[in-house]
């Protein structure tokens, strides 16, 4: 049986911060206070404590861990991610980067149609506009230049490589569950594309069992990193359960970015 007893007085105590939250004890040499890791409201001298005051302390940890989360949730990602910005000219790429962008598999840089255009006008259209290295001339040599940056544990090219499978380009069949597991090992490696390549994988389904919790985690993980797609998604999320105030707070911060659909999120709303 455990040896603490609650006491009334520990939860009314002037100096709450510096007894245990369940039986009272102050916090000294001999007794070390933890705070609840969840919400940080209270502290106790044991696991002892710690069960005995779960069911009196369950609601309010419950409603300050939300808080919490909220408040790095909203309060992180508001600039824009480090990949989405040119190497060469050091400005932001605008969206949809596909449309505005290149991606260059010597290197795995994504450089701005602007730099593109320019490396042509000086003829040089033949060579990477940053690394100079000869561009591809076969679906084969791209391939291999992308397979030797995924040995060398380079993110983006094992992100890359996960988007060649999973749409079964340059000579590869089509493998969604392979593309997944690519994008898992890059994720993991630091990308954030690839973590929102997982995310709509598990929101969709494709390659990997549906899963939209997961899919929501990976988004609020992405969004806290700068990803303004990820960030519209949540928004978009909230939107369907009716939930304004917080589709508009996400939808707000895309829209700083220059996300677009995230601007289209809010005249919807309005």
């Amino acid at each position: 049986m455990a040896s603490c007893v609650p006491v009334q007085a520990a939860a009314t105590a002037a100096n709450t911060e510096e007894v245990c939250a369940n039986c009272g004890k102050e916090g000294s040499d001999e007794v070390k206070l933890k705070n609840c890791t969840a919400c940080f409201l209270v502290k106790y001298c044991g696991v002892d404590c710690q069960k005995i005051h779960r069911k009196q302390h369950k609601k309010a940890c419950k409603e300050r861990a939300a808080e919490l989360k909220d408040e790095k949730l909203y309060s992180h990602g508001h600039e824009r991610a480090e990949g989405d910005f040119c190497p060469l000219c050091l400005l932001a790429i605008p969206f949809p980067l596909k449309v505005h962008s290149s991606y260059n598999a010597c290197c795995t840089k994504t450089i701005c149609k602007g730099c593109y255009l320019a490396t042509e006008r000086r003829a040089l259209s033949d060579i990477c506009s940053f690394c100079r290295t000869p561009i591809s001339k076969t679906s084969e040599e791209a391939l291999g230049r992308i397979q030797k940056r995924v040995a060398a544990k380079d993110p983006e090219a094992i992100s890359e490589l996960g988007v060649v499978h999973f749409y079964g380009a340059l000579g590869l069949e089509k493998d969604a569950t392979r593309a997944f597991n690519l994008w898992s090992e890059a994720a993991e490696l630091g990308s954030i594309t690839a973590l929102f390549k997982i995310s709509m994988a598990y929101y969709r389904g494709e390659g990997v069992a549906q899963d939209k919790a997961k899919a929501i985690r990976c988004w609020e993980s992405a969004a806290m990193r700068g990803c303004a797609e990820s960030r519209t998604m949540l928004g978009c999320v909230e939107l369907e359960n009716w939930n304004f105030d917080r589709a508009v707070r996400h939808f707000m911060i895309s829209a700083k970015m220059g996300f677009k659909k995230a601007l289209d999120g809010i005249k919807e709303i309005f």
